[in-house]
């Protein structure tokens, strides 16, 4: 193998692929990235952690055809500190790579390519759809926060895509508050597939930085999605498990509802929250009387009080929440005005678009004490 090419455009094709790479194996080859060279002038870099693969082309001038695993971090190192100038990369004997510049040369150990996940053994049940991108990046964005963190907890961890013939819908979950986003759009398939929160936040970076600005294409079976970005292809893992039936979960009927400017809520909350922290579970409470809301927040360190006029339907209320939980939701959508409908103190509050079902979100309260 041996080919030459520009250090900017490689270095920024590793730290596509790099994304896949993981440290926490007992692989070697798993942190490693598969570079081929083909006489087309094609140099295709690939990594895998088994759960998400990414495989990235670009063009290259190709002396030798070859394939070899170089270690990511150290040759990802090598090339982002070499000058900005065509690079020269060839594969010498005893699987070495010689990688060469103007005034630098260096030569690492590589690891034969035969070891190296096949990462393209794709079923032959896949479906395909096309997302415009932008609005599967928003769609990430509003739902994937919600989900577990805890390995523990098993398929929450994961966003449910739900793509029916007149829509998709992304739900994500973690036992204290919820997310959905809705977006209309025609298909031919009717399926349900989880993938990891933390994975689509990878995915979501990699679209954003693809300087193509066509649709998403997405193909997904039962165990597998693949993703299409420009040059870049991410293949992924899919969760197993029946994911939880979160319609049963969204309230039909409230006792209260409050419209607010969303911008000046969070401002609000982002002060009270200063001195939330201070407690155990970032605890705030709203008062709901009349038309204002007032925002309080007391720990040992001292107290605050907010205030904001809002329109009201229904009932006053006093309740609790975890500041970090609302502020999370408020900073996932654009609107300048939210809904939000309450029943009791100790049940969740709904969060909505006042126009339209895009979005949804349920918090679930925090009691408080009758002193706080």
């Amino acid at each position: 193998m041996k080919f030459t090419c520009s250090q900017q455009t490689l270095t920024k094709a590793l730290n596509t692929v790099s994304k896949a790479v993981t440290s926490r194996t007992t692989l070697p080859i798993l942190k490693g990235i598969l570079m081929k060279a083909s006489s087309d002038g094609t140099l295709t870099l690939s990594a895998s952690d088994l759960d998400l693969s990414i495989e990235k082309k670009m063009d290259v001038n190709v002396e030798e055809e070859g394939e070899i695993v170089v270690l990511s971090k150290l040759f990802s190192d090598i090339i982002r500190k070499l000058p900005n100038e065509d690079i020269l990369i060839e594969e010498k004997e005893n699987n070495t790579v010689l990688i060469k510049t103007s005034y630098s040369e260096f030569t690492i150990v590589g690891l034969e390519a035969d070891e190296f996940p096949n990462i393209n053994d794709i079923e032959d049940d896949f479906a395909t759809i096309s997302f415009d991108t932008e609005i599967f990046k928003n769609m990430i964005r509003k739902t994937s926060f919600a989900a577990s963190i805890d390995e523990s907890k098993g398929i929450i961890v994961g966003v449910l895509m739900e793509i029916e013939p007149d829509g998709v819908n992304m739900v994500a979950l973690d036992g204290f508050r919820m997310a959905v986003a809705r977006e209309e759009m025609k298909n031919t398939e009717n399926r349900k597939i989880v993938v990891s929160a933390k994975i689509l936040n990878e995915v979501n970076k990699i679209i954003s930085e693809a300087e193509d600005e066509s649709d998403t294409k997405i193909m997904f079976s039962g165990k597998k999605a693949v993703i299409f970005a420009e040059n870049t292809k991410i293949i992924i893992r899919l969760l197993e498990g029946e994911f939880i039936k979160y319609k049963d979960i969204i309230p039909t009927v409230n006792q209260t509802k409050v419209i607010i400017d969303r911008p000046a809520l969070l401002e609000s909350i982002e002060r009270a929250s200063l001195l939330a922290k201070e407690g155990k579970n970032n605890l705030i409470k709203l008062i709901i009387k009349n038309n204002l809301l007032t925002i309080t927040s007391r720990s040992e360190e001292g107290n605050v009080i907010e205030e904001l006029i809002m329109e009201k339907t229904g009932e006053d209320l006093e309740i609790g929440f975890n500041s970090k939980y609302v502020m999370d939701v408020l900073k996932a959508v654009d609107d300048e005005k939210l809904l939000m409908e309450f029943n009791t103190s100790t049940t969740p509050c709904l969060v909505k678009p006042i126009e339209g079902d895009q979005f949804e979100y349920l918090i679930l309260p925090v009691r408080i004490s009758s002193n706080y």
